[in-house]
């Protein structure tokens, strides 16, 4: 057995237990090694709807599919009520439920239901700014031009709501918005901004900030890997080589700043202390964007062996030092992630993001298994 399958089918055992635990409710983050539950209420709980899928097309076992067929029931339920989907984050809720549920069964419900919560995404679209919106109501004094770098991994919901219905403005906004990106939150070393502010009335460009990083100038190593996975799938959709290029040029730089065990900090520039928090879900999210990137380069590529190095370090390190194989009643996958270091949130613990990319990496390296970001060809 490969260490890849050893680590899905210890993955595989925990999440059938997590069935059990939590019936009809959605893992967040962790606190004292048991995670915290939601009644689908937050950002993060498209990530356990997805492991459930991911289950399940590994194992064909129906208690996966089952379960996972009711999350997406509860998006439903969400979206109809409009229950707490004032945000961005729409991509992430839904690409790995419904839509996984229409890319896996190509059930017609899921596929509405997934075109419905793009139009949800669209009312983040602010025409006078030319930008996706991320938080805040229309017009927030201080959110209200507010961009950030996670939106990346929200854009395939566009780019894919455009592929089945033929209606340009999904796809428009989403390159509008990813060109932005590119050009305001990737710096010219590589490096990202968490966030960027614009003026709400014309568009024009005032400043880079943070809301989770070290400080506004600084590199926040999961902005970083969402951008790194984000790019890379704006190229898949759009054939657009800049965005390519932007995927490459990030991932070499989280890469060149693996630490000695190859799982990086939660921050490229917090001073590196004992105490110093990783984010074993920063490097998760990394592999699997790695992965994605180099499923777009040519054999020859002179960054592959590069790549796939830096790949092959940093699963090898999430499985052997950071999962949780041996930990029978483990809840979580992955430990030592950390949700907001900076607001003391979660700062060392679980991370259902970090269990689902752990997952999906490990599933594409096995099995060619990719997530649900798009349609399988």
């Amino acid at each position: 057995m490969s260490l890849w399958q050893k680590a899905i089918e210890d993955a595989v055992r925990k999440t059938k237990a997590n069935i059990e635990r939590y019936g009809d409710l959605f893992p967040h983050v962790s606190k004292n090694g048991s995670y915290l539950l939601n009644d689908n209420t937050d950002w993060t709980d498209g990530f356990w709807s997805g492991i459930l899928w991911l289950c399940y097309e590994y194992t064909q076992d129906e208690t996966f599919k089952k379960a996972a067929v009711r999350t997406v029931e509860s998006f439903r339920h969400r979206l109809n009520q409009h229950r707490h989907l004032d945000h961005h984050d729409i991509g992430f809720l839904y690409s790995l439920s419904s839509k996984a549920q229409w890319i896996i069964e190509k059930d017609e419900a899921a596929k509405q239901l997934t075109l419905q919560a793009a139009d949800v995404l669209m009312k983040r679209w602010r025409p006078k700014g030319q930008y996706i919106q991320a938080w805040g109501k229309e017009g927030d004094e201080h959110n209200g031009g507010r961009i950030i770098i996670d939106c990346m991994m929200n854009l395939p919901l566009l780019y894919w709501a455009y592929e089945h219905t033929g209606n340009e403005s999904y796809r428009d906004a989403a390159v509008i918005h990813a060109d932005l990106s590119r050009r305001f939150l990737v710096r010219g070393d590589d490096s990202s901004y968490h966030t960027f502010y614009f003026n709400q009335e014309n568009g024009e460009a005032l400043r880079g900030g943070t809301h989770q990083g070290y400080m506004d100038g600084s590199t926040w190593t999961r902005g970083q890997a969402w951008g790194i996975y984000g790019f890379a799938l704006s190229y898949r959709y759009t054939r657009n080589p800049l965005y390519l290029e932007t995927s490459r040029r990030m991932a070499r730089y989280f890469l060149e700043r693996l630490p000695e065990d190859d799982v990086v900090y939660w921050d490229f520039n917090a001073p590196v202390k004992a105490e110093t928090k990783r984010d074993s879900s920063a490097s998760a999210i990394t592999a699997a964007g790695v992965l994605e990137l180099l499923s777009h380069l040519e054999p020859d590529d002179a960054d592959r062996a590069f790549l796939e190095d830096g790949l092959h370090r940093t699963m090898t390190s999430l499985v052997e030092n950071y999962s949780t194989i041996g930990q029978s009643d483990a809840e979580g996958l992955l430990e030592h992630g950390s949700y907001s270091v900076r607001g003391n949130n979660a700062p060392d613990d679980y991370m259902i993001w970090g269990d689902y990319y752990y997952l999906e990496a490990l599933l594409r390296l096995e099995r060619g298994i990719p997530g649900y970001w798009y349609e399988r060809k």
